[in-house]
């Protein structure tokens, strides 16, 4: 029986979802095939359309399970731009590097939010009264910062990456 979160299920979606990524490093999204990636993983047809609608489907479930692991780093968390936040940030992106380089390739960054605001702090900071406009640009200075150290390979340590966010943020 197919049950929605059974082991063999999710070993199937994970097999799938490994498989795009490894393509998607090399190919574009338009050019990857449902049959190619039956063919790279061994599954059925039927195992890939009882969970996907299409490979754009994937790609979007794909996302959904990234930035749900990054909301989770900082469930429990009180302020992001506190230097172990950004280090917890920056060391799980050098960890996954291949989830990230393949989130950013599907330019997913232009319309979701993989950064984090607390509002509370923001009006601490007296930055609420244009909170739209902070929350816009400290996205994309982030994403622009996280997008530079994966094109280089994350040479720089998680460390030195916190320090960088810290100082171009300036400890707000």
């Amino acid at each position: 029986m197919n049950v929605k979160n059974n082991k063999r299920r999710r070993e199937s979606q994970d097999k799938i979802e490994r498989a795009f990524i490894e393509l998607l490093q090399t190919r574009e999204i338009k050019d990857i095939t449902v049959s190619e990636l039956i063919k790279v993983t061994e599954l059925n047809r039927s195992t890939f359309y009882a969970n996907y609608i299409d490979v754009f489907d994937l790609a979007d479930k794909t996302r959904e399970k990234l930035e749900n692991e990054f909301s989770n780093l900082f469930a429990d968390y009180d302020y992001f731009n506190e230097r172990s936040g950004a280090l917890k940030m920056f060391t799980h992106i050098k960890e996954n590097q291949l989830f990230y380089r393949t989130y950013f390739k599907l330019c997913y960054d232009d319309k979701h939010l993989i950064s984090i605001c607390d509002p509370k702090r923001a009006e601490k900071e007296d930055v609420a009264v244009n909170l739209k406009y902070h929350i816009e640009f400290f996205r994309n200075g982030l994403n622009a910062i996280i997008k530079l150290w994966l094109a280089g390979g994350c040479k720089e340590s998680p460390e030195e990456m916190a320090d960088v966010l810290k100082k171009e943020y300036r400890g707000r």
